[in-house]
């Protein structure tokens, strides 16, 4: 599987932006899918991400009400809609995808076994 993020740019605060991240080798639509940032001199961390079933989303608690993930299994692919962007928010965001995760890991990086090379997000005031 193979997975490429796109959408990341310039935006000012209190904008928006939609990221997309494409999957092409096989469909994840039964994977657990999610997104990641690292801001500079930062860890990698959880932002938002689906179950296998796409039953429930988990999203980290400074993103939720401001963004939001969603999967479409026709295009295989997954967004994340960013509203109310803060400076904050800066990042490299990444997608990445597993066909093993179970809920409980959704939030948990080293479950994934596949991730998009990133998109970087910057947010000005």
């Amino acid at each position: 599987v193979q997975l490429q993020a796109s959408g990341g740019g310039l935006v000012q605060t209190g904008g928006s932006l939609r990221l997309s991240c494409a999957a092409s080798g096989r469909t994840i639509s039964r994977d657990a899918v999610a997104w990641f940032r690292q801001a500079p001199g930062m860890e990698r961390s959880f932002v938002a991400g689906i179950n296998r079933s796409g039953g429930k989303i988990y999203a980290t608690d400074s993103v939720k009400g401001r963004f939001a993930i969603s999967r479409d299994s026709a295009k295989n692919t997954v967004y994340l809609q960013m509203d109310s962007l803060s400076s904050g928010d800066t990042a490299v965001y990444y997608c990445a995808a597993g066909p093993s995760v179970i809920s409980s890991n959704v939030r948990n990086q080293h479950a994934y076994a596949y991730w998009g090379l990133g998109t970087l997000v910057t947010v000005s005031s």
